[in-house]
């Protein structure tokens, strides 16, 4: 588990979405890149709200790119939760826009490389 020293710099850094509704679990340093992996908290939103939801598993790791930091590429690593209503038996999950539509980059990066260009 991160020290709250590396969550508070992560806050700074990275999507809020992302330090708001997941944990960090753990971060790796190489030579040329960063990697985060975020794990999605188990906590239900507002839309969900008065439904009897149980956490059935996780979706298999999505990885998309962030914004460079020092010259590493970024990487974040993404698991999400999914649950299962249980009057209904359908899954459940929340719709995060954390990707830009046709790449493996992060909306905030897209706007900033659209803007640049």
């Amino acid at each position: 588990m991160p020290s709250d020293s590396l969550l508070s710099i992560a806050k700074l850094l990275l999507p809020e979405i992302l330090t708001t509704y997941f944990d960090l679990s753990k971060y790796d340093v190489k030579e040329e890149e960063i990697h985060f992996y975020f794990k999605e908290i188990n906590n239900t939103s507002e839309e969900f709200k008065g439904q009897k939801l149980h956490s059935k598993g996780f979706f298999p790791e999505a990885t998309v790119q962030d914004f460079p930091i020092r010259g590493k590429n970024v990487y974040l690593h993404i698991i999400r939760r999914r649950w299962i209503e249980q009057s209904t038996n359908k899954v459940v999950t929340r719709d995060w826009n954390l990707v830009a539509k046709g790449t493996r980059i992060t909306s905030e990066f897209a706007t900033f490389l659209k803007e640049i260009s």
